[in-house]
Protein backbone atom coordinates (compact mmCIF):
# COMPACT_ATOMS: atom_id res chain seq x y z
CA UNK A 1 0.00 0.00 0.00
CA UNK A 2 1.23 3.32 -1.22
CA UNK A 3 1.78 6.22 1.56
CA UNK A 4 0.41 9.09 1.57
CA UNK A 5 3.72 10.84 0.09
CA UNK A 6 4.33 8.69 -2.08
CA UNK A 7 0.65 8.85 -3.79
CA UNK A 8 0.90 13.21 -3.89
CA UNK A 9 4.12 12.35 -4.89
CA UNK A 10 3.17 10.42 -8.12
CA UNK A 11 0.54 12.60 -8.67
CA UNK A 12 2.24 15.62 -9.21
CA UNK A 13 5.96 15.69 -9.19
CA UNK A 14 8.35 14.82 -12.01
CA UNK A 15 11.76 12.98 -10.86
CA UNK A 16 15.40 13.75 -12.59
CA UNK A 17 17.02 10.85 -14.73
CA UNK A 18 13.49 9.17 -14.48
CA UNK A 19 11.53 7.31 -16.70
CA UNK A 20 8.27 7.37 -14.72
CA UNK A 21 6.38 4.44 -16.34
CA UNK A 22 8.97 1.78 -16.17
CA UNK A 23 10.97 3.65 -12.75
CA UNK A 24 10.61 1.79 -9.45
CA UNK A 25 8.79 3.84 -7.03
CA UNK A 26 11.16 6.63 -5.36
CA UNK A 27 11.75 5.93 -1.72
CA UNK A 28 10.34 8.09 0.77
CA UNK A 29 13.13 9.47 3.23
CA UNK A 30 12.34 11.17 6.66
CA UNK A 31 15.47 11.77 8.21
CA UNK A 32 19.10 11.65 7.59
CA UNK A 33 22.48 11.03 10.47
CA UNK A 34 25.60 10.52 10.06
CA UNK A 35 26.16 8.24 6.57
CA UNK A 36 22.31 6.60 7.38
CA UNK A 37 19.28 7.67 5.46
CA UNK A 38 15.54 6.81 7.29
CA UNK A 39 12.60 5.51 5.16
CA UNK A 40 9.04 6.30 5.80
CA UNK A 41 8.60 2.84 6.61
CA UNK A 42 11.48 2.51 9.12
CA UNK A 43 14.38 1.22 7.13
CA UNK A 44 17.87 2.35 7.32
CA UNK A 45 20.10 3.18 4.49
CA UNK A 46 24.10 3.39 4.18
CA UNK A 47 23.85 6.62 1.54
CA UNK A 48 27.03 5.00 -0.76
CA UNK A 49 26.65 7.97 -2.94
CA UNK A 50 26.50 10.82 -0.89
CA UNK A 51 23.27 11.98 -2.20
CA UNK A 52 24.45 12.24 -5.46
CA UNK A 53 28.25 13.13 -4.52
CA UNK A 54 26.88 16.03 -2.83
CA UNK A 55 26.98 15.23 1.20
CA UNK A 56 31.21 14.62 2.57
CA UNK A 57 30.52 15.54 6.42
CA UNK A 58 27.56 13.20 6.67
CA UNK A 59 23.58 13.88 7.24
CA UNK A 60 22.70 16.50 9.76
CA UNK A 61 26.11 17.79 10.81
CA UNK A 62 25.86 19.45 14.06
CA UNK A 63 28.24 22.24 13.04
CA UNK A 64 26.57 22.72 9.61
CA UNK A 65 23.05 22.99 11.32
CA UNK A 66 24.15 25.49 13.89
CA UNK A 67 25.65 27.59 10.58
CA UNK A 68 22.35 27.85 8.74
CA UNK A 69 20.53 28.62 12.00
CA UNK A 70 22.67 31.33 13.06
CA UNK A 71 23.04 33.08 9.66
CA UNK A 72 19.14 32.65 8.98
CA UNK A 73 18.79 34.72 11.82
CA UNK A 74 20.58 37.31 10.56
CA UNK A 75 20.14 37.78 7.05
CA UNK A 76 18.50 35.36 4.59
CA UNK A 77 19.55 36.95 1.15
CA UNK A 78 19.90 40.07 -0.47
CA UNK A 79 20.62 40.85 -4.18
CA UNK A 80 24.21 40.37 -5.32
CA UNK A 81 24.30 43.34 -8.06
CA UNK A 82 25.60 46.02 -6.19
CA UNK A 83 25.03 44.78 -2.75
CA UNK A 84 27.28 42.30 -1.01
CA UNK A 85 28.11 40.79 2.56
CA UNK A 86 30.13 39.41 4.91
CA UNK A 87 29.52 35.45 3.93
CA UNK A 88 30.30 35.92 0.14
CA UNK A 89 33.09 38.01 0.94
CA UNK A 90 34.73 35.58 3.58
CA UNK A 91 34.23 32.78 1.45
CA UNK A 92 35.92 33.93 -1.69
CA UNK A 93 38.88 34.87 1.16
CA UNK A 94 38.70 31.21 1.77
CA UNK A 95 38.31 29.73 -1.49
CA UNK A 96 41.36 32.01 -3.02
CA UNK A 97 43.72 30.81 0.06
CA UNK A 98 42.69 27.35 -1.02
CA UNK A 99 42.31 27.21 -4.80
CA UNK A 100 45.57 26.40 -6.84
CA UNK A 101 47.92 29.20 -7.21
CA UNK A 102 46.89 32.48 -9.81
CA UNK A 103 43.19 32.14 -8.64
CA UNK A 104 42.11 34.95 -7.36
CA UNK A 105 38.26 36.14 -8.15
CA UNK A 106 35.07 34.36 -7.80
CA UNK A 107 32.04 34.64 -9.55
CA UNK A 108 29.15 33.25 -7.53
CA UNK A 109 26.03 31.10 -9.18
CA UNK A 110 23.94 28.38 -7.91
CA UNK A 111 24.49 24.56 -9.68
CA UNK A 112 27.20 22.90 -11.14
CA UNK A 113 25.83 23.00 -14.88
CA UNK A 114 25.78 27.09 -14.12
CA UNK A 115 28.70 26.89 -12.78
CA UNK A 116 30.24 25.25 -16.05
CA UNK A 117 28.39 27.96 -18.72
CA UNK A 118 30.06 30.48 -16.64
CA UNK A 119 33.00 29.35 -17.52
CA UNK A 120 32.11 28.77 -20.96
CA UNK A 121 31.15 32.67 -21.44
CA UNK A 122 33.90 33.93 -19.58
CA UNK A 123 36.30 31.70 -21.40
CA UNK A 124 34.38 33.20 -24.56
CA UNK A 125 34.23 36.80 -23.76
CA UNK A 126 37.56 36.75 -22.72
CA UNK A 127 38.97 36.60 -26.10
CA UNK A 128 35.85 38.78 -27.30
CA UNK A 129 36.93 41.71 -25.20
CA UNK A 130 40.51 41.02 -26.25
CA UNK A 131 39.72 41.86 -29.50
CA UNK A 132 39.80 37.87 -31.25
CA UNK A 133 37.08 35.77 -31.94
CA UNK A 134 37.90 32.20 -30.90
CA UNK A 135 34.18 30.34 -31.58
CA UNK A 136 36.20 26.65 -30.63
CA UNK A 137 35.71 24.82 -27.36
CA UNK A 138 37.95 21.31 -27.22
CA UNK A 139 36.68 18.85 -25.08
CA UNK A 140 37.11 14.99 -23.84
CA UNK A 141 35.28 11.92 -25.26
CA UNK A 142 32.96 10.46 -22.46
CA UNK A 143 32.91 14.06 -20.44
CA UNK A 144 29.42 15.30 -18.96
CA UNK A 145 29.47 18.84 -17.82
CA UNK A 146 26.13 19.25 -16.80
CA UNK A 147 22.66 19.59 -18.30
CA UNK A 148 22.16 23.21 -19.62
CA UNK A 149 22.92 23.58 -23.27
CA UNK A 150 26.14 25.24 -23.01
CA UNK A 151 26.98 22.18 -20.31
CA UNK A 152 25.45 19.71 -22.89
CA UNK A 153 27.53 21.11 -26.10
CA UNK A 154 31.08 20.57 -24.69
CA UNK A 155 29.46 17.14 -22.80
CA UNK A 156 30.18 13.86 -25.24
CA UNK A 157 27.28 13.06 -27.42
CA UNK A 158 25.21 10.89 -25.64
CA UNK A 159 21.72 9.63 -24.43
CA UNK A 160 21.84 12.78 -22.09
CA UNK A 161 22.27 15.12 -25.51
CA UNK A 162 20.67 13.29 -28.17
CA UNK A 163 17.05 14.97 -28.20
CA UNK A 164 18.79 18.35 -27.93
CA UNK A 165 21.88 17.72 -30.68
CA UNK A 166 20.58 20.14 -33.36
CA UNK A 167 20.73 22.97 -30.80
CA UNK A 168 24.01 22.12 -29.39
CA UNK A 169 26.93 24.55 -30.40
CA UNK A 170 30.04 22.09 -32.16
CA UNK A 171 33.14 20.87 -30.25
CA UNK A 172 35.96 19.40 -30.78
CA UNK A 173 37.09 16.57 -29.26
CA UNK A 174 39.89 14.41 -28.45
CA UNK A 175 40.10 10.30 -26.72
CA UNK A 176 40.86 10.77 -22.89
CA UNK A 177 43.46 8.36 -21.24
CA UNK A 178 40.66 5.70 -20.65
CA UNK A 179 43.42 3.20 -20.42
CA UNK A 180 40.79 0.25 -19.55
CA UNK A 181 38.97 1.55 -23.23
CA UNK A 182 41.75 2.98 -24.75
CA UNK A 183 40.73 3.83 -28.43
CA UNK A 184 44.40 2.99 -29.83
CA UNK A 185 44.38 -0.45 -28.31
CA UNK A 186 47.47 0.38 -26.46
CA UNK A 187 49.06 -0.67 -22.91
CA UNK A 188 48.48 1.68 -19.88
CA UNK A 189 52.07 2.21 -19.69
CA UNK A 190 51.69 4.66 -23.53
CA UNK A 191 48.32 5.78 -23.39
CA UNK A 192 48.76 8.98 -21.69
CA UNK A 193 51.59 9.61 -24.02
CA UNK A 194 49.80 8.75 -27.38
CA UNK A 195 46.61 10.66 -25.91
CA UNK A 196 49.11 14.19 -25.50
CA UNK A 197 49.43 13.57 -28.94
CA UNK A 198 46.00 13.38 -30.22
CA UNK A 199 45.29 16.41 -28.17
CA UNK A 200 48.26 18.52 -29.26
CA UNK A 201 47.43 17.30 -32.66
CA UNK A 202 43.97 18.95 -32.22
CA UNK A 203 45.34 22.17 -30.45
CA UNK A 204 47.37 22.57 -33.54
CA UNK A 205 44.72 22.04 -36.12
CA UNK A 206 42.42 24.76 -33.83
CA UNK A 207 45.48 27.33 -33.04
CA UNK A 208 44.01 31.03 -33.23
CA UNK A 209 40.95 29.40 -32.89
CA UNK A 210 40.51 27.97 -29.95
CA UNK A 211 39.32 29.35 -26.26
CA UNK A 212 39.52 27.09 -23.85
CA UNK A 213 39.97 23.16 -23.30
CA UNK A 214 37.30 22.18 -20.84
CA UNK A 215 38.10 19.01 -18.60
CA UNK A 216 37.46 17.40 -15.48
CA UNK A 217 40.50 16.65 -13.76
CA UNK A 218 41.78 13.09 -12.81
CA UNK A 219 38.11 11.51 -12.39
CA UNK A 220 35.21 11.90 -15.66
CA UNK A 221 32.26 11.02 -13.43
CA UNK A 222 29.00 10.83 -14.88
CA UNK A 223 30.77 9.57 -18.15
CA UNK A 224 32.09 6.61 -16.37
CA UNK A 225 33.53 7.26 -13.51
CA UNK A 226 37.38 7.34 -15.34
CA UNK A 227 40.59 7.49 -13.82
CA UNK A 228 43.41 9.71 -15.26
CA UNK A 229 47.02 9.28 -14.60
CA UNK A 230 48.58 12.45 -12.68
CA UNK A 231 51.08 12.89 -15.91
CA UNK A 232 48.43 13.51 -18.28
CA UNK A 233 46.46 16.34 -16.59
CA UNK A 234 50.04 17.78 -16.17
CA UNK A 235 50.54 17.68 -19.89
CA UNK A 236 47.10 18.87 -20.81
CA UNK A 237 47.91 22.50 -18.44
CA UNK A 238 51.32 22.42 -20.54
CA UNK A 239 49.81 22.30 -24.10
CA UNK A 240 47.53 25.10 -23.17
CA UNK A 241 50.94 27.57 -22.20
CA UNK A 242 51.98 26.18 -25.85
CA UNK A 243 49.03 26.94 -27.91
CA UNK A 244 47.84 30.23 -26.02
CA UNK A 245 44.55 28.58 -24.74
CA UNK A 246 42.67 28.89 -21.64
CA UNK A 247 42.24 25.92 -19.72
CA UNK A 248 38.82 25.08 -18.06
CA UNK A 249 38.62 22.50 -15.05
CA UNK A 250 35.64 21.34 -13.98
CA UNK A 251 35.94 20.25 -10.33
CA UNK A 252 31.93 20.37 -9.92
CA UNK A 253 32.61 16.92 -8.66
CA UNK A 254 36.36 16.26 -7.90
CA UNK A 255 36.33 19.57 -5.59
CA UNK A 256 36.92 19.35 -1.80
CA UNK A 257 38.71 16.37 -1.01
CA UNK A 258 36.99 13.11 -3.12
CA UNK A 259 39.84 12.22 -5.06
CA UNK A 260 42.38 12.47 -1.72
CA UNK A 261 43.29 16.28 -2.28
CA UNK A 262 41.00 19.54 -1.88
CA UNK A 263 40.89 19.92 -5.55
CA UNK A 264 41.61 17.12 -8.04
CA UNK A 265 44.35 19.95 -10.18
CA UNK A 266 46.54 19.51 -6.99
CA UNK A 267 47.40 15.62 -8.56
CA UNK A 268 49.20 17.64 -11.13
CA UNK A 269 50.51 20.73 -9.31
CA UNK A 270 48.46 22.78 -12.43
CA UNK A 271 47.09 25.74 -12.02
CA UNK A 272 43.80 26.02 -14.56
CA UNK A 273 42.84 29.64 -16.10
CA UNK A 274 39.22 28.38 -15.09
CA UNK A 275 37.81 26.49 -12.32
CA UNK A 276 33.83 25.24 -11.58
CA UNK A 277 33.06 24.38 -7.71
CA UNK A 278 29.89 22.83 -6.40
CA UNK A 279 28.27 20.03 -5.37
CA UNK A 280 30.46 19.42 -1.96
CA UNK A 281 31.31 23.40 -1.64
CA UNK A 282 28.29 23.24 1.15
CA UNK A 283 28.72 19.94 2.55
CA UNK A 284 25.37 19.02 0.60
CA UNK A 285 23.05 21.39 2.19
CA UNK A 286 22.46 24.01 -0.23
CA UNK A 287 22.47 25.40 -3.77
CA UNK A 288 26.13 27.18 -4.07
CA UNK A 289 28.34 27.44 -7.36
CA UNK A 290 31.55 29.16 -7.86
CA UNK A 291 33.32 30.19 -11.21
CA UNK A 292 37.09 31.38 -10.58
CA UNK A 293 39.48 32.98 -12.22
CA UNK A 294 42.74 34.80 -12.51
CA UNK A 295 43.43 38.29 -12.37
CA UNK A 296 44.30 38.24 -16.23
CA UNK A 297 40.77 36.96 -17.20
CA UNK A 298 39.35 39.52 -14.00
CA UNK A 299 41.42 42.43 -16.05
CA UNK A 300 39.82 41.57 -19.65
CA UNK A 301 36.33 42.52 -18.63
CA UNK A 302 37.81 45.43 -16.44
CA UNK A 303 37.11 48.77 -18.79
CA UNK A 304 35.20 51.89 -18.53
CA UNK A 305 33.12 50.29 -21.79
CA UNK A 306 30.02 48.74 -20.50
CA UNK A 307 29.95 46.54 -23.20
CA UNK A 308 32.74 44.43 -21.88
CA UNK A 309 30.77 44.18 -18.21
CA UNK A 310 30.07 39.99 -18.07
CA UNK A 311 26.31 39.97 -18.34
CA UNK A 312 25.33 36.85 -16.07
CA UNK A 313 23.39 36.59 -13.01
CA UNK A 314 21.00 34.48 -10.87
CA UNK A 315 18.72 35.45 -8.06
CA UNK A 316 20.03 33.65 -6.01
CA UNK A 317 23.56 34.39 -6.40
CA UNK A 318 25.86 34.28 -3.48
CA UNK A 319 22.81 33.02 -1.29
CA UNK A 320 24.15 34.20 2.55
CA UNK A 321 22.80 31.09 3.80
CA UNK A 322 24.54 28.71 1.16
CA UNK A 323 28.01 30.95 1.80
CA UNK A 324 27.30 30.81 5.31
CA UNK A 325 27.37 26.81 5.45
CA UNK A 326 30.09 26.71 2.84
CA UNK A 327 32.18 28.55 5.25
CA UNK A 328 31.67 25.99 7.64
CA UNK A 329 32.08 23.17 5.69
CA UNK A 330 35.69 24.33 5.22
CA UNK A 331 36.41 24.66 8.79
CA UNK A 332 35.40 21.32 9.19
CA UNK A 333 38.09 20.34 6.92
CA UNK A 334 40.75 22.35 9.04
CA UNK A 335 39.48 21.22 12.12
CA UNK A 336 38.54 17.72 11.88
CA UNK A 337 41.65 16.73 9.57
CA UNK A 338 39.32 15.49 6.60
CA UNK A 339 41.59 15.31 3.85
CA UNK A 340 43.91 13.04 6.06
CA UNK A 341 40.50 10.92 6.61
CA UNK A 342 40.06 10.62 2.93
CA UNK A 343 43.51 9.18 2.52
CA UNK A 344 42.84 6.27 5.31
CA UNK A 345 39.45 5.60 3.36
CA UNK A 346 41.36 5.00 0.19
CA UNK A 347 43.43 2.75 1.95
CA UNK A 348 40.51 0.72 3.02
CA UNK A 349 39.12 1.03 -0.02
CA UNK A 350 42.17 -0.93 -2.10
CA UNK A 351 41.60 -3.60 0.89
CA UNK A 352 38.20 -4.70 0.34
CA UNK A 353 37.75 -3.43 -3.61
CA UNK A 354 40.50 -4.02 -5.51
CA UNK A 355 39.63 -8.43 -5.27
CA UNK A 356 36.21 -7.70 -7.03
CA UNK A 357 38.51 -7.65 -10.03
CA UNK A 358 38.65 -12.17 -9.99
CA UNK A 359 34.66 -12.02 -10.22
CA UNK A 360 33.51 -13.14 -14.00
CA UNK A 361 31.65 -9.96 -14.67
CA UNK A 362 34.29 -7.38 -13.68
CA UNK A 363 36.64 -5.64 -16.02
CA UNK A 364 38.53 -3.38 -14.14
CA UNK A 365 38.19 -1.40 -10.79
CA UNK A 366 39.46 1.97 -10.36
CA UNK A 367 40.35 3.37 -6.58
CA UNK A 368 41.24 7.28 -5.88
CA UNK A 369 40.49 9.07 -2.49
CA UNK A 370 37.01 7.87 -1.69
CA UNK A 371 35.85 7.08 -4.49
CA UNK A 372 35.89 3.00 -5.87
CA UNK A 373 34.77 2.04 -9.42
CA UNK A 374 34.02 -1.41 -10.67
CA UNK A 375 33.24 -1.12 -14.24
CA UNK A 376 31.43 -4.44 -15.22
CA UNK A 377 31.72 -6.11 -18.93
CA UNK A 378 29.71 -8.71 -20.69
CA UNK A 379 32.92 -10.85 -21.50
CA UNK A 380 36.29 -9.60 -20.13
CA UNK A 381 37.92 -10.85 -22.92
CA UNK A 382 36.09 -8.12 -25.51
CA UNK A 383 35.50 -5.91 -22.54
CA UNK A 384 32.16 -5.28 -24.11
CA UNK A 385 29.27 -3.65 -22.42
CA UNK A 386 26.01 -1.93 -22.80
CA UNK A 387 26.76 1.48 -20.95
CA UNK A 388 24.78 3.53 -19.54
CA UNK A 389 21.15 2.38 -20.15
CA UNK A 390 22.48 -1.31 -19.34
CA UNK A 391 19.88 -2.74 -16.84
CA UNK A 392 22.45 -4.58 -14.92
CA UNK A 393 22.54 -1.00 -13.21
CA UNK A 394 18.99 -1.09 -11.80
CA UNK A 395 19.14 -4.57 -10.60
CA UNK A 396 21.93 -3.30 -8.30
CA UNK A 397 20.37 -0.95 -7.49
CA UNK A 398 17.31 -2.85 -6.30
CA UNK A 399 19.48 -5.13 -4.67
CA UNK A 400 21.27 -3.12 -2.91
CA UNK A 401 18.57 -1.85 -1.62
CA UNK A 402 17.36 -4.92 0.04
CA UNK A 403 20.40 -4.77 1.48
CA UNK A 404 20.51 -1.61 3.20
CA UNK A 405 22.60 0.24 1.11
CA UNK A 406 21.93 3.33 -1.39
CA UNK A 407 23.76 2.97 -4.79
CA UNK A 408 23.16 4.25 -7.92
CA UNK A 409 25.57 2.54 -10.78
CA UNK A 410 25.95 4.40 -14.10
CA UNK A 411 24.62 1.84 -16.15
CA UNK A 412 27.26 -1.13 -15.82
CA UNK A 413 29.70 1.13 -13.92
CA UNK A 414 29.09 0.66 -10.04
CA UNK A 415 30.78 3.51 -7.79
CA UNK A 416 30.62 3.56 -4.21
CA UNK A 417 31.27 6.91 -3.03
CA UNK A 418 30.06 7.88 0.96
CA UNK A 419 30.36 10.37 3.07
CA UNK A 420 33.93 11.03 4.46
CA UNK A 421 32.56 10.13 8.03
CA UNK A 422 31.92 6.57 7.24
CA UNK A 423 33.87 4.16 9.15
CA UNK A 424 36.24 1.35 8.47
CA UNK A 425 33.78 -1.19 9.68
CA UNK A 426 31.02 0.15 7.79
CA UNK A 427 33.05 0.33 4.48
CA UNK A 428 33.93 -3.44 5.00
CA UNK A 429 30.25 -3.94 5.27
CA UNK A 430 29.32 -2.77 1.85
CA UNK A 431 32.58 -4.37 0.56
CA UNK A 432 30.92 -7.69 2.24
CA UNK A 433 27.82 -6.41 -0.07
CA UNK A 434 28.69 -5.69 -3.07
CA UNK A 435 30.88 -8.87 -3.62
CA UNK A 436 27.62 -10.64 -2.77
CA UNK A 437 25.58 -8.87 -5.38
CA UNK A 438 28.41 -8.77 -7.91
CA UNK A 439 28.82 -12.52 -7.17
CA UNK A 440 25.15 -13.18 -8.04
CA UNK A 441 24.90 -11.53 -10.95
Amino acid sequence: MKSDILTRDLKYVWHPYTQAKTATLPVPIVRGEGVYLYTEDGRRLLDGISSWWVNIHGHSHPRLNDALYRQASILEHVVFAGFTHRPAVELAERLIELLPKGITRVFYSDNGSTAVEVALKMAYQYWKNRGQTRRTFLAMEYAYHGDTFGAMASSARSVFTAAFEELLFHCERVSPPYCYRCPLGLERSSCKIDCLELLENKLRETAGECAAVIVEPMVQGAGGMIIWPAEYLASVRRLCDKYDVLLIADEVFTGFGRTGKMFACEHASISPDIICLSKALTGGYLPLAVTATTEAVYEAFYSDDRRRTFFHGHSYTANPLSCAVALESLAIFQDEAVLERVGQLETRFKKNFSSLIDLPRVGEVRIIGALAVVELVEDKASKKAAGYLDNIGTKITAAALERGLLLRPLGNVLYFLPPYVITEQEVDYVAEQIYEILRSL
